[in-house]
């Protein structure tokens, strides 16, 4: 009996000595849009932000720990002072981290003592702001006091954008939104690492920015809009607070005064600026086109890229440059070639929809690629720019333009360029879309045109869930890209945006 019971206590040593060690999976990342150039998960260890907490913060990073602690008072209720000196349990911003981060890039640490954001300038932590508030549960975007606890899993983080320019352009003209509004969609691209809005701030169907030396432009050909509705338009203060706003967010704004076609608008408004001298009704139907040769059409130009430069702090000005069906090759290219110089003039650089390549642009000039696939014209157009020394922002119609129909079953939307699903707009490569100008491609920008999109809703619903992916594309890495794993982190991003009360087309290729 003894010795069997030795043999029975031997065996099991034996199993117990040579037994593979099982070990436990690590847990899987956090779900973060756009994907982070490294993220790494710390078993065992959660932090907790107690009522005791503050943000810490430098001189320098003072103004995104206001934001955090703005951002985090109103769902936890917790007072969060920014001061310089912290303690454990404090959220840490640092500036002064390594060359190699860039003036975007961050390291984010969570352990069970502290949160650390350290970048090398302060857009950096803005960035990791925002990866760390993806980090909390969905409820801290809400606006009143909610329940805790508000725990972040323990990760370390090391991020860098692929891109720089990282846009999206919201069409203002066709149907007016309201300073609130545009703020708001800065918020969200912002939320997603997006850096550039560009305005379409004048069209056929309304002129939006008052210039004072030509009162008419937004008083009369800003007094309706595509539906026939009251328009509206925004003061040069007006202006100015948007500027400013995405300035607190780290988005430039690019204003743009599309020439020289459509410009119903603005012919409407003076009829000096017509050929003929006879100004044609608002929202006249067809194309339309400045008078080229006229000297008046320059003087009215240099009037109005003068006051807008003069209260826009971003490099560029957008003069537009597309459909010009009514002009002339020849007159094209001499329209743009003068408005390029006064651009300059007034100290800015040229940026146009790609057509804009007709005419002899300096290297400085951005354009703004909205080929679709395949394009041959359109392509031909981008070696030019290649050229030149131009950078391509690129903004194809067939995956980035966010009014057309995500399918045929869309209640709203367009749909020339085809349909482009949450998966079609996530799934291409800006630097292989155009053969042969990768080098050249300055980043991406999603267009969202409001023809047909006279509410607030309506812009939502088509810009959410696409300008996520579209960020992604601009921020990550394209070895991280895979449309199988960002469809369930993009399903992580639904919480959110129901707390945040944006209205967005639950399409069924998320699992949300």
């Amino acid at each position: 009996m003894t010795r069997k019971l030795l043999c029975l206590t031997v065996s099991c040593l034996a199993a117990l000595l040579f037994a593979p060690i099982a070990t436990a999976a690590p847990p899987p990342p956090p779900k973060v849009v756009p994907e982070p150039s490294s993220i790494v998960t710390l078993p065992g260890q959660t932090f907790t932000l107690k009522p005791t907490a503050k943000i810490v913060a430098p001189a320098g990073a003072a103004a995104t720990g206001e934001y955090l602690a703005t951002l985090l008072r109103k769902s936890t209720g917790f007072r969060l002072p920014v001061t310089t000196t912290g303690l454990p349990g404090d959220i840490r911003l640092t500036l002064g981290g390594p060359q190699s981060l860039g003036t975007e890039g961050y390291r984010l640490t969570v352990t069970a003592v502290n949160v650390d954001i350290s970048a090398k300038a302060e857009a950096g932590l803005f960035y990791g702001v925002q990866t760390l508030r993806q980090l909390l549960p969905a409820k801290i975007e809400a606006k009143t006091v909610q329940s805790g606890p508000w725990t972040v899993k323990a990760v370390t983080v090391q991020d860098t954008p692929r891109y720089a320019w990282r846009g999206a352009m919201l069409d203002v003209a066709r149907h007016f939104f309201p300073v609130p509004q545009v703020e708001q969609y800065i918020d969200l691209m912002s939320m997603y690492k997006m850096n550039t809005l560009h305005l379409h701030l004048s069209d056929n169907d309304g002129w939006r920015i008052d210039i004072k030396s030509w009162p008419r432009l937004a008083r009369y050909g800003g007094s309706t809009d595509a539906s026939r509705g009251p328009g509206g338009f925004y003061t040069q203060d007006d202006y100015t607070a948007i500027v400013r706003y995405a300035a607190s967010r780290h988005v430039t704004i690019v204003p743009e005064i599309d020439t020289p076609g459509h410009v119903t608008a603005a012919l409407a408004s003076y009829a000096p600026l017509n050929c003929d001298g006879v100004a044609p009704p608002l929202l006249n139907p067809g194309w339309s086109s400045l008078c080229v040769p006229l000297d008046i059409t320059y003087k009215w130009l240099d009037d109005v890229i003068g006051e807008l430069a003069a209260i826009t702090p971003g490099d560029y000005i957008d003069i537009g440059g597309d459909e010009a069906v009514n002009t002339s090759a020849a007159d094209y290219k001499y329209f743009v070639n003068r408005v390029q110089a006064i651009v300059t003039a007034h100290g800015k650089k040229l940026m146009g929809w790609h057509q804009v390549e007709a005419a002899d642009l300096a290297g400085s000039a951005v354009a703004d690629y909205w080929g679709t696939a395949g394009s041959k014209d359109d392509e031909a157009l981008a070696k030019v720019a290649q050229n030149r020394g131009n950078k391509l922002v690129l903004s194809p119609a067939d995956k980035v333009y966010l009014d057309m129909k995500y399918d045929a079953s869309t209640p709203i939307g367009q749909d020339w360029a085809g349909y482009n699903s949450v998966r079609d707009s996530y799934d291409w490569d800006p630097a292989t879309f155009v053969p042969g100008v990768a080098d050249d491609v300055a980043g991406v920008e999603a267009p969202l045109w409001t023809d047909v999109f006279p509410n607030w809703d309506d812009v939502q619903f088509m810009a959410f869930p696409r300008l996520p992916g579209i960020a992604e594309i601009g921020w990550s890495a394209q070895r991280t890209h895979s449309w199988d794993d960002y469809r369930v982190r993009l399903a992580a991003q639904g919480p959110r945006w129901d707390v945040l009360g944006v209205k967005y087309f639950r399409s069924p290729e998320v699992p949300w």
